[in-house]
């Protein structure tokens, strides 16, 4: 048989293959988010923030329709990799975005970026990722782990306070909180340590906290966690005995409405607050609560984030989103308007970004609330971007 191809045909081909790739006709986003148990809270608002810049741009990204596949990874890494699977093999979703937790992010990561589809991280930011195994289709829309705890650290150092207890979750973002805050908390560490990741009551840990002699206690547990612990700890009277510094997770609105009154006082860290002054957030704080009835919290601020840097890069690329080499460039452009005002990215593709202190207070209309009260670093690059050797 010949294998000979008429030369109208060859030039016909090779006319085909010059042609630019044609824009897609819609994009399809993964959401795998914690949407039950203790931490649900924080996956439906990374979910809420999400969806509201998806109806900001009028149901689409870049220009292009936008499907969203929401679906619940139930705080088991197991669980999530099945999901995962799914999303990427029968759906062939062309982003992925939504995991609070870090054993989660770790586990479905691999599986992501071996199908060569982009993941926008709206929370988890695990150390790794930020280090010897950064990957060109991981992006942090959020932070890295360490650097809220590293605001808290310097923030309590430079306070005065001489002996602290310390207390985390026992998973990968717990051991990161520490050790960000060690890196800049210079004075006494009493107590340290790590609880299991679905525990809520801390009756043991807070007779270890009272014994201690500490005069200042960190903590970092997220959602239902800080909520119960904060709780405990005021209702065991250590409010009096000894002074509490949480990063965002722990003293956010979604903590804050479930604790009320006691919450009063605490400071925390976070890279972005409700009362930032820009427009993007505006806009977004003002919708956020017409459209769910609560004030937003960093988590949905992230989500909303997370969905504007995917909408700036595939507009950037002109829909045209199976061009991966300019998808990535578009997405390290970053090319959109961020809640937190400027946004870059550093060679890790985790942001540089400022991080500020809150304290929770009570504002002019009589809710518990956050308010701003100083920027703790400017242009804050996480600890672990020269161990990065991006792949090309």
């Amino acid at each position: 048989m010949s294998t000979h191809i008429p030369a109208r045909l060859a030039v016909a081909a090779a006319v085909l293959l010059a042609l630019p790739a044609l824009a897609a006709d819609k994009v399809k986003v993964g959401l795998l988010s914690t949407l039950s148990g203790p931490g649900s809270a924080l996956g439906i608002d990374i979910r809420d923030g999400f969806q509201l810049a998806v109806k900001h741009a009028a149901g689409k990204l870049g220009g292009l329709p936008a499907e969203l596949i929401v679906a619940d990874d139930q705080m088991s890494p197991d669980a999530a990799k099945q999901t995962a699977d799914r999303l990427l093999k029968r759906e062939k979703v062309d982003f992925m975005t939504g995991i609070v937790f870090s054993n989660i992010m770790l586990a479905v990561g691999q599986p992501v970026f071996q199908s060569k589809t982009f993941y926008v991280s709206a929370n988890a930011g695990p150390s790794q990722y930020a280090g010897a195994q950064c990957n060109p289709f991981f992006f942090s829309a959020s932070y890295q782990n360490d650097n809220m705890h590293e605001a808290v650290g310097k923030t309590v150092q430079d306070r005065g306070f001489k002996k602290v207890a310390l207390l985390a979750p026992n998973y990968p973002a717990g051991k990161d909180a520490l050790a960000g805050f060690k890196r800049f908390y210079k004075g006494e560490v009493a107590l340290e340590t790590y609880t299991p990741l679905n525990q809520l009551d801390y009756g043991a840990e807070l007779s270890k906290i009272r014994a201690s002699g500490a005069d200042a206690v960190f903590i970092f547990l997220p959602g239902g966690l800080g909520v119960n612990f904060i709780k405990q700890f005021t209702g065991a009277g250590l409010n009096k005995e000894m002074k509490l510094f949480a990063p965002g997770f722990s003293a956010d609105e979604d903590v804050i409405r479930a604790v009320g009154d006691p919450m009063l006082g605490i400071f925390n860290s976070s890279q972005w607050a409700h009362d930032m002054d820009n427009a993007a957030n505006k806009r977004f704080v003002a919708d956020f609560q017409k459209e769910y009835g609560r004030l937003p919290t960093l988590y949905a601020a992230q989500g909303y984030d997370a969905a504007r840097l995917i909408d700036g890069a595939v507009r950037d690329v002109q829909g045209r989103i199976e061009d991966k080499d300019a998808v990535r460039k578009a997405l390290e452009a970053a090319k959109f308007e961020s809640v937190r005002g400027t946004f870059k990215f550093g060679p890790n593709h985790y942001p540089v970004q400022n991080y500020y202190l809150r304290e929770v207070v009570k504002d002019a209309q009589g809710r518990v609330t956050n308010k701003t009260v100083g920027r703790v670093f400017e242009n804050h690059a996480d600890a672990y971007v020269g161990e990065c050797k991006m792949p090309s």
